[in-house]
């Protein structure tokens, strides 16, 4: 059985250290989970409860974890990407009363489904995925658990997408809150978050400039407009490719050039990948790359670059930097895949993730949807959930006035119009 990470860590002391100054450096730049900190210390609105986490493990991913330990929930979380966990903070968040954390870096597949088991065993209330990992494994191998659970959260795209192709075939057997789809998530962290911490990752982790080169975007939704808009702002030239004819049409209206991978492939530079689907960039495309060119994923898994079309296309492969590897071509061009094709903003060996403000309103979606499950469980049927707009309104509420910010409201008479049909010119 897989262990507390504490008690695998060789100076786990030293671990917890380090660990915690990252968390304490994250929650002074985290007023919307302080605010809900001190709520649920005084209400213990989770008290009771077991909360399975699969996520990120890093320092604002920690905080989240805190505050519904400190709100009286036993958590127990893992990692759901094998290379985005900080070993440092997860030894912390395993020496905070109430948490329990497997989340290792740079485990094996079996490794990583063996800690998402050992979360299991606590046999959760209430589960909290990025990626629906924890949500599939205990509908596959423990459904024996469905009925004591009150229902989850899903943090990502992808876990959405994966979720309502569950529930649209009747196999989703709880309700689970599609986090990501709200707007204080998608228009924050998809767009701002994944555009911002991709970039930066790719840029640390290369020594390379964005100023001149030709960066290709596959995917334009939120995630995708974030990459291009950020990598246009640091004058780069931006290509976009798309399978959805309305948002080719939006990325085109937007200025950018939108073309079939096909195309793209032998004018881009750098290719991100936003679109949380598999096979975006094979074999056909690796043919045409210029030598020297950067591969990044910033959809989810691992599979929007076909790395094992890559690899029998290459005639050798080797560490170029830390978190570069370099396949090279019989023709001797080099093409570079980041982070072993999983999440660049993540899973790079200096990645941090999104910044801090930012994941700050998606954690506090998150904690205002576990209390909505704490105290409105049972008005949920099983299935995918949109988050009750009071409660994104709640979250925006909390982090203008922690900024400082006035904003209007209606009037009695103009809400009155704004609802009534009867109203005309």
């Amino acid at each position: 059985m897989t262990a507390p990470i504490s008690e695998r860590l060789e100076d786990a002391d030293a671990a917890r250290e380090s660990g915690r100054r990252k968390m304490d450096w994250a929650a002074q730049h985290m007023p919307i989970c302080d605010a809900l900190a001190s709520e649920f210390e005084a209400e213990q609105p989770f008290e009771g409860e077991r909360i399975g986490m699969a996520m990120h493990v890093e320092a604002k991913t920690a905080i989240l974890a805190e505050i519904l330990a400190a709100g009286g929930a036993e958590v127990a979380i893992t990692g759901c990407n094998p290379l985005s966990t900080h070993d440092d903070v997860s030894a912390a968040l395993d020496a905070v009363s109430g948490v329990t954390s497997y989340a290792e870096r740079g485990v094996d597949d079996d490794e990583y489904y063996a800690a998402i088991e050992a979360v299991i065993d606590h046999e959760p209330t209430i589960t909290v995925d990025d990626g629906m990992d924890l949500v599939a494994a205990i509908h596959e191998d423990y459904p024996e658990l469905i009925d004591t659970i009150v229902g989850g959260a899903e943090e990502t795209t992808t876990g959405v997408h994966r979720l309502r192709a569950m529930d649209e075939d009747g196999q989703l057997d709880y309700p689970v809150f599609a986090v990501n789809d709200t707007p204080m998530k998608r228009l924050f962290d998809n767009v701002h978050g994944t555009g911002e911490s991709s970039l930066a990752s790719i840029a640390m982790t290369t020594n390379l400039s964005w100023a001149g080169k030709t960066v290709v975007v596959a995917g334009y939704g939120h995630c995708g407009k974030g990459v291009a808009k950020k990598a246009s702002g640091q004058n780069a030239d931006v290509v976009v490719t798309e399978v959805e004819p309305r948002r080719a049409l939006e990325a085109h209206m937007e200025g950018y050039d939108v073309l079939p991978m096909l195309e793209a492939a032998a004018e881009g530079d750098v290719f991100i990948t936003t679109t949380g689907n598999r096979d975006v960039i094979v074999e056909e495309h690796f043919e045409r790359m210029q030598d020297g060119v950067l591969l990044a994923n910033a959809g989810h898994f691992d599979v929007e670059i076909d790395l094992d079309a890559l690899s029998d296309l290459a005639v050798d492969s080797y560490e170029a930097r830390d978190g570069v590897q370099a396949y090279e071509m019989a023709d001797g061009r080099r093409l570079n895949v980041l982070a072993e094709g999983r999440l660049v903003n993540l899973a790079t060996p200096i990645a941090l993730g999104h910044p801090v403000e930012v994941m700050d309103q998606s954690f506090g979606i998150q904690a205002v949807v576990v209390r909505e499950l704490v105290e409105n469980g049972d008005a949920y049927e099983a299935g995918v959930h949109d988050v009750p707009d009071r409660l994104d309104k709640e979250v925006a509420e909390i982090k203008l006035d922690a900024e400082g910010v006035e904003f209007d409201g209606l009037t009695e008479t103009q809400a009155e119009y704004m609802d009534s049909w009867q109203h005309g010119t």
